[in-house]
């Protein structure tokens, strides 16, 4: 495989991590809170021990990890069909971030982000092809 379908995949799965955190948190949240997000309630919610379920549900969807994974996965997308590389310190960072949320979260489907960061370093040993 060459460095630059390996970008693609990662790219691909990375995209698909965030569009399905961000989708099924906002399925299970908006129902139940999204009047409240705009009432100003969530202004006030200063103390993490006291959040409401309605600032709690906020955090949990719209303000998630959700929309910067899928930014990233877009970008790791653009880089590919632009035949860049993307830096190694991206992929440390993504398998870092999914080793530490893990322990601390437990079971979850967070370490299918390993794949991508794999495949992000992987194709950083071969050659990227030029974009067609």
């Amino acid at each position: 495989m060459t460095g630059r379908r390996m970008t693609l995949w990662a790219g691909v799965i990375i995209t698909l991590g965030g569009i399905g955190h961000t989708v099924g948190s906002l399925v299970e949240t908006v129902p139940t809170h999204l009047g409240s997000w705009f009432d100003g309630h969530l202004w006030d919610q200063y103390d993490y021990a006291e959040w409401s379920d309605s600032a709690a549900g906020f955090w949990y969807s719209a303000q998630s990890f959700g929309p910067p994974l899928l930014l990233v996965g877009v970008l790791v997308l653009w880089m590919a069909r632009s035949g860049i590389t993307p830096p190694a310190f991206l992929a440390v960072a993504l398998a870092s971030w999914v080793v530490i949320t893990f322990v601390a979260s437990g079971p979850s489907p967070l370490p299918i982000l390993l794949i991508p960061a794999g495949l992000l370093l992987a194709a950083r040993r071969v050659p990227v092809d030029q974009p067609s």
